[in-house]
């Protein structure tokens, strides 16, 4: 197997070597950083995130500011979310358009102040295009990288070792809020967030000089809670419908195929650059969407192609994600599936590395 020759262009991150001291086998790259992929095995690493509690260095989820006067204006520019009665202390999910209404990033949106926000970004140059929409419309403000690193914490014990470390305060923090907690001397966004359907939290990390110390405090105080680094997983996620950006969606989407619509307030998202397309895909509705798919047969391998989705002689989509769930003992997908074909309980074929398998459509994930 060839390796990923290491450069100042491959970032590794403020917890690299608590990843590496933890037995890492497996990374990815995300927006030019280290995402680590798998400690144990995939399948062990599944069921331990179930039953217990994993830290995640998701460093790689780069944060875009944007301060200063527009900072509102430029964040509801960017999105077809209505951000009107976001509050400070809340994160919103948002997907994020290009003019044509095509999806560029589904991050979350993170309000600090009425004139600052950070945008938790998914793989993608977003901040690329967020300063072009700044300076295009001249407006006054700042958009720039901080030097802020998430850390996860998720799992059904993530309560627990987040009080162990941050206090009891943590615990009242509800879906999708955050509060300034301090963690020696210095106080940082702690969201209850996340990329699983597990529970936990978000630390926005700001400043790389305390990434070890808190990770090495978490990983402490959670020894008898079976606490073990972790990453996302490809299993759960998959079971919970949680997209993949640059997997399951591209900027060829729009995020009504996506199953996003509802994150869509087109009608009251003025200023979007994409509104005007998005409103016309609203009213007409998607020809394709996101569905969950269950492959039926063997085990399938990773899917790191498409695999087109046939009836006869006839594709009528595509799967863009699949694992073998060991919980429900069947092989569990994300699928785009033309509208001809997306009605619950559809039977299709998926042409696999393995073969032809049947599958069937549904409309609800399995977690």
């Amino acid at each position: 197997m060839a390796l990923i020759s290491p450069s100042r262009r491959l970032r590794r991150t403020p917890f690299s070597d608590g990843v590496e001291a933890a037995g890492v086998k497996g990374y990815t790259v995300y927006n030019r950083m280290l995402l680590p992929t798998v400690f144990r095995s995939v399948q062990e690493d599944y069921h331990h995130l179930k039953s217990a509690v994993q830290v995640w260095d998701v460093a790689c989820e780069r944060q875009v500011e944007l301060r200063g006067p527009d900072a509102t204006r430029l964040m509801q520019m960017l999105t077809p979310r209505d951000l009107r009665k976001m509050n400070v202390g809340q994160c919103y999910y948002v997907p994020i358009v290009d003019e044509t209404g095509g999806m560029l990033n589904d991050p979350v949106a993170v309000k600090l102040d009425e004139d600052r926000w950070w945008i938790s970004i998914a793989d993608s140059d977003l901040l690329l295009w967020v300063k072009g929409i700044a300076y295009g419309y001249r407006l006054d403000v700042l958009v720039d990288e901080p030097d802020v690193s998430p850390l996860a914490v998720q799992g059904p014990k993530s309560d627990e070792l987040m009080a162990r470390v941050f206090g009891d305060a943590v615990k009242d923090i509800r879906f999708f809020r955050y509060a300034m907690l301090e963690f020696q001397g210095r106080k940082l966004v702690v969201a209850r967030s996340g990329y699983s359907k597990q529970g936990g939290f978000e630390i926005y990390v700001d400043g790389s000089d305390i990434g070890m110390p808190l990770w090495n405090a978490l990983m402490e105080a959670g020894k008898d809670l079976d606490v073990h680094a972790g990453c996302p997983n490809l299993i759960e996620r998959i079971e919970g419908g949680l997209l993949s950006y640059g997997n399951d969606m591209t900027d060829d989407n729009t995020p009504h195929e996506c199953g996003l619509g509802k994150f869509c307030n087109t009608a009251s998202a003025i200023g979007c650059v994409g509104r005007d397309a998005l409103l016309r895909v609203s009213q007409e509705g998607p020809v394709r969407q996101i569905r969950p798919v269950e492959i039926h047969g063997d085990a399938v391998p990773p899917c790191d192609r498409l695999w087109p989705l046939v009836v006869g002689d006839k594709q009528v989509g595509h799967i863009s994600s699949a694992a073998y769930s060991p919980d429900f003992a069947t092989n569990v997908a994300i699928g785009m599936v033309r509208m001809t074909h997306w009605d619950a309980h559809m039977e299709v074929d998926v042409i696999t590395p393995n073969g032809v398998q049947p599958a069937t459509v549904y409309e609800t994930f399995w977690i």
